[in-house]
């Protein structure tokens, strides 16, 4: 009776092993001798290489559902008949889960995530070769998650060995770190511990949800001995800060741009990152990146940390070479709050689409929002929209009506642009190292006095859409192209056709002067050309990294209370404003401006000489249990 009971019970724990190792056992169903080998193999692998073994298995298991997909019910058939066969190869499987276990388990993690990435490239596949309906049929700003990690980007440029490395097996030693979207946790970042902020659900309006950041009463502490750092003159006291409080949003954006003005990028590009993941961690449960239905109000201070991060990384990820990535970070930034746009990223939009070679993309945004955004009236978009159409038109794989369209949208939305914005051609060759033709410089429409007689606020989008742009345009088949539409529209003004000065008539009364968020668009962006042409009111102001220019309308929920001692003046401005390639290129006519300027370079020289020496051996540590701030912090 013994002896039958065991049979019973190893044959009922064989039929669950069973279709695990059914890929395996189907190549020699009936053959015994195989599974004395197996057997033996086994007594092997318990000495020697369990993992190995475990790696051989699975490329077998996988092997024999790539060749053996429509055999299921044959090996359904053979699981009753080799029931009493493998016994061993139950003691084989269990020895490796005992022995092995934490590897195993990292190595199925491993499979799960590269499943997973294959069927969301399916996805995406099928969505891009069965036309435009289904790609259409989604919103604008749909964000996709796999488009958010720039190891994705980079490995479809250099391949995945090259990308991970041995990258992926450290991370995986770090059992804690909560899985994120937007950027990946390293293992030289503190160990994350809540911070005080969280994510509330603030109204739900005709399907669109509005949140806000809350800051705790313990962050708020925190964020006031931040103001106080960035007005201590002392920059040991804002490194200390983020000592006590490593994941401190703030203190991690302001440090990055003074690792970036010492030309530290890498470190640069961390600080933002791990405030991104400690905004994350913070999230709403129904919060979502992706929906493009799920907003945030600028004008609440809690809420521009979130903004400003991303900004940041964007221009981060798209320096590194992936813009594919940051134009899904830019449509992410524009999704929360699309109506009022604090960061005017609709001004880099097209050129993160042009090169992600989003053509399509950049081509339906401008069809769907140029009837209540006129689109049409910002240089960018003049410009861009018809040299996406250009690129679209010189696809071979598109039919010949398509080719035929693209052309002729290109070339007549490339001769309005030139007509509503002359001013942008000459600088625009000048970049590009090109000299026109005797014709187009001789010719007063394109000459000096379309630059001049522009207004200032025009200048800034041009100088802006220029400066950053211009690589994009050396393609001498773009080149020719350009030229050919140049000639058109002067023919066109020397036609005296009305088209040319109902333009004129449009660039006198508009443009007058530039919204708040243009201005801090062009700070952020720190493009020499655009912060030549800010005016007086902006330059004369500070300017920091965790808050350019504020809205004026800002809702505050809670102050700072009063200090007995306050600050001088120019620590504000002279230590800690990000701002210090912008205010380079102010020019001051007074001795006393003049005076105020040098004590400005010689502020923020002694800032990067005091930062340069305590990034150099900075090393975070963990947050102690009790809240310190008078912590003992050796920052030499």
């Amino acid at each position: 009776m013994a002896m039958l009971f065991l049979l019973a019970v190893l044959c009922s724990e064989q039929v669950i092993v069973a279709p695990c190792s059914s890929p395996i056992t189907n190549e020699e169903p009936e053959d015994e001798p195989l599974s004395r080998e197996e057997r033996a193999a086994a007594r092997l692998s318990e000495r020697d290489a369990a993992e190995g073994n475990k790696e051989e298995a699975v490329t077998e298991e996988t092997e024999g559902d790539g060749q053996r997909d429509g055999e299921e019910a044959e090996q359904l058939d053979q699981t009753p008949m080799s029931s009493n066969k493998p016994r061993k190869k139950k003691k084989k499987r269990k020895t490796k889960k005992t022995s092995a276990g934490e590897t195993l388990e990292d190595n199925d993690l491993e499979d799960i995530d590269s499943l997973l990435e294959k069927i969301e490239d399916t996805n995406g596949l099928s969505q891009q070769t069965q036309g435009g309906i289904i790609a259409d049929s989604r919103p604008l700003l749909y964000v996709e998650h796999r488009n958010l990690n720039p190891e994705n980007e980079l490995k479809r440029y250099f391949g995945a060995r090259a990308v991970l490395g041995d990258q992926r097996p450290r991370q995986r030693q770090r059992q804690y770190v909560r899985s994120t979207w937007l950027t990946a946790p390293k293992n030289t970042w503190p160990r994350y511990s809540k911070t005080g902020i969280a994510m509330q659900l603030v109204d739900t309006r005709r399907g669109v949800q509005y949140f806000t950041f809350e800051h705790h009463r313990e962050y708020q502490q925190v964020q006031f001995k931040f103001l106080d750092a960035v007005e201590s003159m002392d920059p040991n006291n804002i490194v200390l800060l983020l000592q006590m409080n490593p994941y401190h949003v703030d203190s991690l954006l302001q440090l990055s741009d003074v690792c970036r003005m010492q030309e530290d990028q890498e470190m640069a590009r961390d600080l933002i990152e791990r405030a991104l993941y400690s905004l994350e961690c913070a999230f709403h449960p129904v919060f979502s990146l992706t929906s493009g239905t799920c907003r945030l109000d600028y004008r609440r201070p809690e809420n521009r940390a979130f903004f400003l991060a991303l900004f940041k990384h964007l221009m981060f990820l798209e320096k590194r070479g992936c813009p594919r990535t940051a134009l899904e970070f830019c449509k992410l930034i524009l999704s929360l709050d699309p109506e009022n746009d604090p960061l005017c990223v609709l001004l880099l939009i097209d050129f993160l689409s042009l090169r992600a070679r989003e053509y399509t993309f950049l081509t339906r945004m401008f069809q769907e929002w140029e009837s209540h955004r006129n689109l049409s009236q910002l240089p960018n978009f003049a410009f861009s929209v018809p040299l996406a159409y250009f690129f679209l038109s010189q696809q071979e794989e598109r039919s010949e009506l398509e080719l035929s369209q693209a052309r002729e949208r290109a070339a007549r939305l490339i001769q309005l642009a030139l007509i509503m914005f002359p001013s942008v051609l000459m600088p625009l060759l000048d970049h590009c190292s090109v000299q026109p033709d005797a014709r187009v410089t001789s010719h007063s429409f394109f000459g000096l006095n379309a630059q001049i007689s522009q207004p200032p606020a025009l200048n800034q989008l041009t100088s802006l859409y220029v400066g950053r742009t211009h690589s994009l345009w050396k393609d001498p088949a773009v080149m020719a192209w350009l030229e050919t539409n140049v000639h058109e529209v002067l023919r066109m003004v020397d036609a005296q056709d009305p088209l040319v000065e109902e333009s004129e008539h449009k660039r006198k009364m508009r443009y007058q002067s530039a919204p708040r968020n243009i201005y801090r668009h062009v700070i952020l962006s720190e493009m020499k050309e655009a912060t030549a042409a800010l005016p007086l009111e902006v330059t004369s102001q500070p300017v920091l990294g965790f808050d350019p220019l504020p809205p004026l309308d800002s809702i505050i929920s809670y102050t700072r209370p009063e200090r007995t001692n306050h600050p001088s003046n120019e620590s504000t401005l002279s230590l800690f404003s990000s701002s210090a390639l912008l205010q380079g290129d102010i020019r001051h006519d007074g001795d006393e401006e003049a005076g105020a300027g040098q004590d400005l370079n010689q502020g923020v020289n002694r800032l990067m000489a005091a930062m340069r020496d305590m990034l150099a051996n900075i090393q975070f540590q963990e947050p102690p249990r009790d809240d310190n701030p008078e912590g003992d912090g050796d920052w030499d």
